[in-house]
């Protein structure tokens, strides 16, 4: 009999971890022990496998960080940049595989991440599925071809409940972008233009966003030529992309060196 993976799933009652728990429910490598919420969260004390469309397992959601995840060997978490930083510091401290699909992290929370990633083997991604992460390989092979007399826009849409902007997704293709021409993305990003005079400067990367009822997540890459475009584009239609990878990060993620890896590495792209 194979022993399963004890995982707690952090944002709980979200969409994505709705979507994750569903999913450990009849994995045959993942068992969950832990449901994780904020501490104002009303779901709180409900039962986390029936709230996903799931028979019951037993566990309860709750916001004791510590208790969960000292069972746990590894952690799935979608949550909020707060709450992230703090379970990766209970996670380094367990040796635990920490698979961190949250976005929105500032300069000081990465440090932080990548502190933690000295004893726990995180892996994090703005985007977990494989569709996604192919294309930043073909995004970033494609800047290195082209010179800056082609012009870089990213554009993303995303559902109205979602806090951040750009979406991590956005910014990973923004670095790929920026890698491609050996660029500094925070050097040559550009985003929220309003207003007049906006010529937009050479050798820049643009970042629109549209926040709007459900949708689940799209992506689209435009380098703008003299009379010629080349436009990439991903378009996510269901969650579950997102939560098979993240499952197949943790699969990957059991027995690796503590580390920083991205979805990349475990997909081997």
């Amino acid at each position: 009999m194979i022993n399963k993976i004890k995982t707690t799933v952090i944002g709980a009652a979200g969409k994505m971890g709705r979507e994750i728990i569903s999913l450990i429910s009849t994995s045959k490598t993942l068992e969950l022990v832990g449901a994780l919420e904020s501490k104002d969260s009303a779901f709180l004390g409900k039962d986390a496998c029936e709230l996903a469309g799931n028979n019951s397992n037993g566990v309860t959601i709750t916001d004791n960080v510590i208790d969960e995840l000292l069972k746990s060997e590894a952690v799935i978490d979608f949550s909020s940049p707060v709450s992230t930083i703090f379970a990766s510091e209970i996670s380094a401290q367990g040796r635990l595989v920490h698979v961190i699909g949250t976005t929105g992290f500032n300069a000081d929370q990465l440090e932080l991440i990548n502190s933690a990633a000295r004893h726990a083997t995180i892996i994090k991604s703005g985007n977990m599925s494989l569709g996604v992460n192919a294309l930043l390989g073909l995004v970033e092979r494609i800047s290195g071809l082209l010179d800056d007399d082609w012009d870089a826009e990213i554009n993303e849409l995303h559902h109205k409940d979602k806090a951040d902007s750009p979406s991590g997704t956005a910014l990973a293709l923004g670095e790929a972008i920026a890698k491609g021409r050996d660029q500094d993305l925070k050097k040559v990003k550009e985003q929220a233009r309003d207003g007049i005079n906006l010529k937009r400067k050479k050798g820049s990367i643009g970042f629109s966003s549209v926040r709007g009822g459900s949708i689940v997540g799209e992506h689209s890459v435009i380098f703008a030529g003299s009379g010629e475009r080349i436009r990439l584009e991903h378009i996510a239609e269901t969650r579950d992309i997102f939560a098979k990878g993240a499952i197949k990060a943790v699969q990957w993620g059991i027995g690796k060196s503590p580390g920083l890896y991205t979805m990349q590495d475990v997909l081997g792209i």
